[in-house]
């Protein structure tokens, strides 16, 4: 994509627009006549592709939260969480497909959105698919296993003329659009040191994580990404080069297919340099930005819920909100308005360029420039936009 700047407008009721309370209609089968916030009546229909954990307990109660969408048809391989989805969400048999019948779905009125919650691995197969389908897409992150797959994705729904959004939820996140504000706007000065970090303790409850089965996981994909995430949008610059190594291994067993923790830096145009590390056998959850006047900071800060904030000047007085449900209520509206969002697939595919570049720096041991990565950031916090 060369090194052109390419900045997405936002929306102006994005990101911490009000989502409302749960409905006694927030089923799939609901003809709602809840008016959403761009003035019209009707919610767009939002099949989940893949029912785990983050299905289960996120995305399927935060649909019950939202304004411009509902939860209208499932995706599953197993009979069982079909029946059992089918009864929670009052779900119609029409709209309940496997990975078989899938491709049917171009014939059902009831579903707008496809959303891909699906391992990586998988996201480019089923994002295509249901772009062929004629249903516009969320993915959830890291967008695909290459760049090469981000830009598949991202023909296929061009030539379909739908919409492709990433699972961005922090992109709707007040405390993280505080980070984004008050980085971009160099409110205490020009930042010149930012700390990421985020580590968990991957169990086996999703072996994919840990690369067996259809793979594509590992802690630099699936908790580095929002590392990566942070430190762009809160310095507001595409990094320039990065470097990167690899954490011992102590479990030699459980890390076999995949990395056990990374540490990376950032490397962005003006100098300011961002020191990264993701985990799979450690537990840190931060944000951190070192400005000439002062510096501000999320601890935790890419969780589902508790994050907090505080600067050199004192706490961040900000209220926590159901950040799925804002994301999910934001494309929508992107929809309804026929309005770009403010995460699409570029995004994704830059994100995961750098994902390739780092993976690179740690095989080399060298400095890897990043010329060729997509340039494009979220500015929606310096126009008013992404509030």
């Amino acid at each position: 994509m060369g090194a052109a700047s390419v900045i997405l407008p936002g929306l102006s009721v994005l990101g911490l627009q009000s989502c409302g309370g749960k409905s006694d209609q927030s089923t799939a089968e609901s003809a709602t006549s809840t008016t959403t916030t761009d003035g019209s009546t009707r919610k767009l229909g939002v099949a989940l592709v893949g029912l785990g954990q983050y299905s289960e307990g996120q995305l399927a109660p935060a649909l019950e939260k939202t304004t411009n969408c509902r939860l209208a048809g499932i995706v599953t391989g197993t009979p069982d969480k079909a029946e059992t989805w089918k009864k929670k969400y009052n779900i119609p048999d029409k709209n309940i497909y496997d990975y078989k019948t899938f491709d049917k779905i171009v014939d059902n009125p009831d579903i707008d959105i496809v959303y891909v919650v699906l391992p990586n691995s998988m996201h480019a197969e089923y994002t295509i698919r249901a772009a062929k389908a004629g249903k516009h897409v969320i993915c959830e992150k890291p967008m695909a296993m290459n760049a090469e797959e981000c830009q598949q994705m991202i023909d296929a729904c061009k030539k379909a003329n739908r919409q492709l959004s990433i699972g961005y939820r922090l992109h709707f996140e007040p405390h993280n659009q505080e980070m984004m504000r008050l980085g971009q706007e160099e409110t205490f000065g020009k930042i010149n040191r930012i700390v990421a970090e985020n580590g968990q303790v991957q169990d086996e409850s999703s072996p994919w994580r840990l690369g067996r089965g259809v793979g594509g996981g590992g802690p630099l994909r699936d908790v580095g990404v929002y590392c990566i995430q942070g430190a762009v949008y809160t310095k507001g610059q595409i990094p320039i080069a990065v470097t990167a190594r690899k954490h011992p291994v102590t479990d030699a067993e459980k890390f076999s297919k995949i990395e056990e923790g990374m540490d990376f830096s950032l490397y962005f145009p003006d100098g300011t340099i961002a020191a990264c590390k993701a985990s799979f056998n450690d537990k840190y959850n931060k944000l951190r930005a070192e400005a000439a006047k002062g510096w501000f900071e999320l601890s935790p800060a890419y969780a589902y819920s508790g994050l907090e904030g505080k600067t050199s000047e004192g706490k961040m007085d900000i209220e926590n909100v159901p950040q799925q449900a804002h994301q999910m209520d934001a494309f929508a509206n992107c929809i309804l308005q026929n309005k770009p969002t403010t995460v699409p697939g570029e995004l994704g595919k830059r994100d995961v360029q750098l994902i390739e570049a780092i993976f690179e720096a740690a095989r080399t041991g060298q400095k890897v420039p990043t010329k060729d990565v997509v340039q494009i950031l979220d500015k929606s916090v310096l126009t008013g936009q992404g509030a």
